[in-house]
């Protein structure tokens, strides 16, 4: 029988597998970035309540304090939205690969939020990151504007893991996850009822593989994800947990490959370009190890 510890190391890259495929469904989905996500966050949301009354986990928390998952639930919102608006606008690949410079953005958000001094290795992992996302512009020029909201969408996701860190310390996952998700879908919804559009009958008009997959995506790949993230992290050490997440940009890019080879295909320096970003995520997520720092 597989021990305990190995039952959850595969759940764990089940996990990251998962976090891989987000991008899959989000290039299957026809609907643009924005309603995408709006019904990404109201759907996981609901079920994210649902978990909450089952659990009978507590909603109650100081008034200033909802304020401040309203604040991250912004960013995470604005985070998912620039991701899969650099999928619609460029593809998978290059999305992925964007995102991986994640670490660089934490190295230097960290530093504001936790008042310490900016570690000079980090900077030297930045620089290999930036010349990794050089690297893959020379060759896909034609993809900036996917390639500069990959960036942004990894700018989104490094601010909101600083801050959400602050907030795990002294709440419960589960209740700050639901604020996060009710006021993405408030502050989308604003925008939607304020634009030129606004909340129209074919905003609600979905395909039958729409639903489906956008069923997946907030069920599957974003309130069972993140229940279980922290089921894991119980039983399994930090930095294995950082170490193979860092693994995502390898499994969606390769799951890309599987679904989408007639337009993921990428010349050979991208893939040098994204090895480098990668093998410098990596690296990084091993330095903090040995110095125990993760």
């Amino acid at each position: 029988m597989p021990s305990a510890k190995f039952k959850n190391q595969l759940h764990l890259h089940f996990l990251v597998f998962i976090a891989g495929f987000t991008a899959i469904l989000g290039e299957l989905i026809s609907l643009e970035a924005i309603p995408l996500v709006w019904y990404r966050m109201l759907i996981a949301g609901v079920l994210m309540f649902g978990f909450i009354k089952i659990k009978k986990i507590s909603l109650v928390v100081p008034f200033k304090t909802i304020l401040k998952f309203f604040l991250a639930g912004i960013v995470i919102a604005l985070h998912w939205i620039t991701f899969f608006a650099a999928i619609k606008v460029s593809n998978i690949s290059i999305t992925l690969a964007m995102f991986s410079t994640g670490a660089f953005f934490a190295s230097l958000i960290e530093p504001i939020f936790y008042k310490r001094k900016i570690i000079p290795y980090e900077i030297i992992f930045g620089l290999l990151v930036i010349a990794g996302v050089f690297m893959i512009m020379q060759t896909e020029i034609k993809y900036l504007l996917g390639i500069c909201l990959g960036i942004t969408s990894a700018l989104f996701s490094s601010l909101f893991a600083v801050i959400n860190g602050k907030f795990v310390a002294h709440h419960n996952a589960s209740t700050i996850s639901f604020y996060e998700f009710i006021s993405g879908v408030f502050f989308i919804s604003l925008y939607i009822a304020f634009s030129n559009d606004g909340f129209d009958a074919s905003f609600f008009k979905l395909s039958i593989d729409d639903w489906l997959y956008l069923g997946i995506l907030a069920s599957v790949c974003t309130a069972y994800a993140f229940i279980a993230s922290v089921y894991v992290m119980r039983y399994i050490t930090p930095y294995s947990v950082v170490l193979t997440y860092n693994l995502e940009p390898i499994y969606g890019i390769f799951l890309a490959l599987l679904f989408f080879p007639q337009t993921e295909v990428m010349p050979p320096i991208f893939y040098l370009g994204a090895t480098l970003i990668i093998c410098t995520v990596l690296m990084n997520a091993l330095v903090k190890y040995k110095i125990g720092k993760i």
